[in-house]
């Protein structure tokens, strides 16, 4: 395992030109066209939950979407394209151009939603090749340093915590509406509607940057659940024959932002000369419900391991490069493939070390009939703490489709997965399931590792850990309604203590902005009766009371550095107990040691 730090030291002197070879002539002259010589910019739109029939332009009879219907027709279509069927592990993938089983991210929580700290990803590379870079809406890769967008190469970053608005590591209250989302690291309130917040902050990056090269990735956490959205958007679909009408709203919500993004980079001269993307990050989880709404004919919706669980739209438009136009391009690709074809296009150098799983589409998308070679490619869906062999996988090629390592699809005659042809297939079946073993050796040796948190960091200090990564036991408290119900639930982090010293713990039920005694209750929420309080980490073992009003229970000790594992225990007199879900990690400063406050406040 070579560290991130030589990664990024390398990618300062490697260049892309010295790797991929003869390609790269073609990219320089597509890039070059604007006469500068100028790179291009590019802009990354990624929707949540939004499945390949929720848009007008694929066949959705319903849903309104002119914006995007507009850019499908101005774009090269990848329309046999897929990604991970839930949320992290697909955003791993793009960000870093390999399987996301290997970069450690295989669930949305339980710590495996972190992306493992020697990862290379795309804001890096494109920070090295001299790029200015953001993020906005959704990261949901980590929230702690080492994992969070600001710690791996953006310079520019409005994000919500966890994998949703209103989800445990968010700030809490927020409801998509009038929100506090963190701005560089620091909360930050905002006024309007969470997609609009995304979109604004997005256009102030690229016109403060409009004379350089950037790049702004634009991660909404819309259509993704609790599906909140004005009623003027709901109202569009009322009493239609639709699954839910708050779903189809906040899609279109999103193509009105298209069109002000779009827009926007007319006035500002940018288009020409911009890499425009649109793509969502698995199949629809609430478009088709019940035998209600469209899939585009496809069997499986979100999480699923049939192609409605994982093949999305990607739409590429660069008039500056020549692509656009309205083409189909109907080759197996993925999210893997994006970041190898923009490191080409754009001349970005090369991380030393690092092996990418994709491959750059430079020569299909200059002629979709161009000689490619078969490629197998694997989806699957983990969603346990420890990946299990053939569980909910797909093993792809251009004709065929794996599922479950049993049956067997040919895919473009039986696109909906209708029948199983495994039994006439045999050597085809084998073929594959060569492929998946070959697959599983190649991501599997590092399973058994943790992504640890860091504590005592200067770059963070202190630290706020959320039971949403905790890791063992049953599916932790990833929501804020379940911090209000006070589910009993705990596990434990694994972090990594970056210096020796005296270390205060705060543990608590309620985050600091909620400002509410452990025992208490807020309102729709229900009170708790802890009296003891427990914090272990590595051999240290701490108990406490939890005095009638205290809103935490603090602890110090001393820690030397290294791995380990932290838990926690609130409990009451009866025995019901849970961890606590948040607990705020302090590196006691020498010079602060003199002026600490009382043990339990």
């Amino acid at each position: 395992m070579v560290d991130r730090r030589q990664f990024l030291k390398a990618l300062g002197v490697a260049t892309a030109s010295g790797v991929v070879g003869g390609s790269v002539k073609r990219c320089l002259a597509m890039a070059q066209r604007q006469g500068d010589g100028r790179p291009p910019n590019v802009i990354l739109v990624m929707t949540d939950d939004q499945g390949y029939g929720d848009l007008g332009c694929l066949g959705n009879p319903i849903i309104q979407t002119p914006h995007l219907d507009a850019l499908y027709r101005q774009s090269v279509r990848l329309t046999d394209f897929h990604v991970g069927p839930t949320c992290s592990p697909t955003r791993a993938s793009l960000m870093t151009g390999r399987y996301c089983n290997r970069t450690g991210v295989w669930h949305t929580v339980m710590g495996r939603s972190l992306l493992r700290r020697d990862e290379v990803t795309m804001a890096d590379i494109f920070a090295a090749g001299g790029y200015r870079t953001g993020i906005f809406g959704k990261w949901h890769l980590g929230d702690n340093y080492p994992f969070r967008p600001q710690d791996r190469g953006f310079q520019e970053v409005l994000i919500h915590g966890g994998g949703g608005v209103g989800q445990t590591p968010d700030h809490w209250g927020n409801d998509y509406f009038d929100d506090t989302y963190w701005h560089n690291g620091v909360p930050e309130k905002h006024s309007g509607y969470c997609t609009d917040v995304w979109f604004d902050g997005a256009l102030r990056f690229i016109e403060a940057n409009r004379d350089r090269p950037f790049f702004a990735y634009i991660a909404t956490n819309a259509p993704h659940s609790p599906f909140h959205v004005a009623e003027k958007y709901r109202r569009l679909y009322a009493g239609q024959d639709v699954p839910n009408a708050n779903f189809y709203g906040m899609i279109t919500n999103i193509d009105e932002n298209m069109g002000r993004l779009r827009s926007r980079l007319r006035t500002l001269g940018l288009e020409e000369n911009t890499i425009l993307i649109f793509m969502t990050d698995n199949g629809t989880a609430a478009g088709f419900r019940g035998g209600k709404g469209f899939n585009a004919g496809m069997r499986g919706t979100k999480g699923s391991e049939y192609d409605g669980g994982h093949r999305v739209p990607c739409f590429l438009r660069w008039p500056a490069g020549g692509l656009g136009g309205g083409k189909d391009l109907d080759r197996l690709t993925a999210h893997i493939d994006l970041l190898p074809t923009l490191m080409e296009i754009c001349r970005l150098p090369q991380p030393a070390g690092v092996t990418l799983d994709g491959a750059s589409l430079v020569p299909l998308l200059r002629d979709a009939a161009a000689h490619w070679p078969d490629r197998v490619l694997v989806t699957d869906s983990q969603r346990l703490e420890h990946p299990q062999k053939w569980r909910q996988s797909a093993v792809m090629t251009d004709r065929w489709r794996l599922v479950n390592g049993k049956e067997l699809y040919e895919i473009r005659v039986d696109p909906g997965q209708k029948n199983d042809v495994s039994g006439r297939h045999p050597e085809m079946v084998e073929k594959l399931r060569r492929a998946y073993e070959e697959w599983w050796a190649s991501v599997s040796p590092r399973f058994d590792e943790y992504c640890e948190i860091v504590l005592g960091s200067d770059r963070e200090n202190p630290a706020c850990l959320t039971c949403h990564d905790w890791h063992g036991g049953d599916l932790p408290p990833w929501d804020q309604t379940h911090i209000l119900k006070g589910q009993q639930a705990n596990g434990f982090w694994a972090v990594d203590v970056a210096q020796a010293g005296e270390y205060e713990f705060a543990l608590r039920r309620w985050p600091k902005e909620a400002d509410q005694p452990i025992n208490a209750a807020l309102p729709g929420g229900q009170a708790i009766a802890a009296s003891r309080a427990r914090l272990v980490i590595g051999d240290i073992d701490l108990t406490g009371p939890v005095p009638a009003e205290a809103k935490e229970v603090v602890f110090r000790t001393r820690l030397e550095p290294g791995k380990m594992k932290l838990q926690t225990w609130l409990t009451a007199d009866d025995g019901a107990s849970r961890g606590a879900y948040f607990v705020y990690v302090r590196r006691i400063p020498i010079h602060a040691r003199a002026a600490l406050r009382p043990i339990v406040s």
